[in-house]
């Protein structure tokens, strides 16, 4: 897609404007990088108080990008709505969204020793969040769509290798995952037809504050082939590849799955 522009309440054209959740840090700081450099403005949204992320704030801003921040818990409707409401009154509709906010498990467990509360916070969390945050964003953009065609909108959802890799002691993130990446296929039948490309990206073993606490035992499963091109996922491999899609490099492509996982997924005997 070319980059079209967006305007804010008061009418002023801005640059394109991109909606990254858990925006601050790890993959998501990455995508909002990459983004910052293809010329979008940006929406970050997380569970921290903004003073709490005030360095990458102005990292991004000192790069010439103008973004805002929102304090929101995505698994909780009541933010969500409020997030919604916030938006649609400064910017109308909105480019695109990139659904990257999640979280792994509090402790990882055996599935059969897993816990209820475990999982419910995942899935409202890594499921239930962005599949409704979508729904309200998707419908602010195939509004704006109709009222001016050259307005540009896509959506990207950020899943898992684990979205179709088994991990028995984290039963709770795999399922999870594996709801968002059907999510992902819903919402891109149903956009379609109003022109609204939606992506999975799929991660693999990528370095992060998610990862860092099993670093070592990786480090050794990596080194022994695990991951075929035999290093760590780094976030900005995630982030080039977002940008990517949102600059109108995959056209024709709604729906498909792009792994960025150094060739872990790929079937091998």
């Amino acid at each position: 897609m070319t980059h079209g522009t967006t305007s804010t309440s008061n009418g002023t054209t801005t640059r394109p404007i991109a909606l990254v959740t858990g925006g601050t840090r790890g993959i998501g700081l990455a995508i909002a990088r990459a983004l910052a450099r293809e010329g979008w403005d940006l929406v970050l949204c997380g569970m921290r108080a903004e003073s709490e992320v005030a360095a990458p704030l102005a990292e991004l801003r000192e790069a010439g990008t103008i973004v805002h921040y929102e304090a929101a818990d995505l698994s909780s409707r009541e933010h969500r709505t409020r997030l919604v409401q916030a938006l649609r009154a400064k910017y109308g509709a909105l480019n695109a969204l990139v659904n990257n906010a999640g979280r792994a498990p509090r402790n990882r467990a055996d599935l059969l020793d897993a816990r209820e509360d475990s999982f419910e916070e995942l899935i409202r969390t890594n499921l239930q969040g962005p599949y409704f945050l979508t729904q309200a964003i998707a419908r602010e953009q195939i509004m704006r769509r109709h009222a001016d065609p050259a307005f540009t909108a896509a959506i990207v959802f950020i899943t898992s290798v684990s979205a179709e890799m088994a991990s028995v002691n984290r039963g709770e993130y795999c399922v999870s995952k594996a709801g968002l990446s059907m999510a992902a296929r819903l919402f891109a039948a149903r956009l379609a037809v109003h022109g609204i490309p939606v992506y999975e990206v799929r991660p693999g073993i990528i370095a992060t504050d998610m990862t860092a606490a099993v670093k070592e035992a990786y480090d050794k499963r990596i080194a022994e082939g695990l991951v075929p091109e035999r290093r760590w996922g780094q976030p900005e491999d995630v982030g080039r590849v977002v940008a990517a899609l949102l600059r109108g490099d995959a056209p024709y492509a709604t729906g498909s799955i792009i792994n960025v996982d150094g060739g872990l997924s790929v079937p091998r005997l």
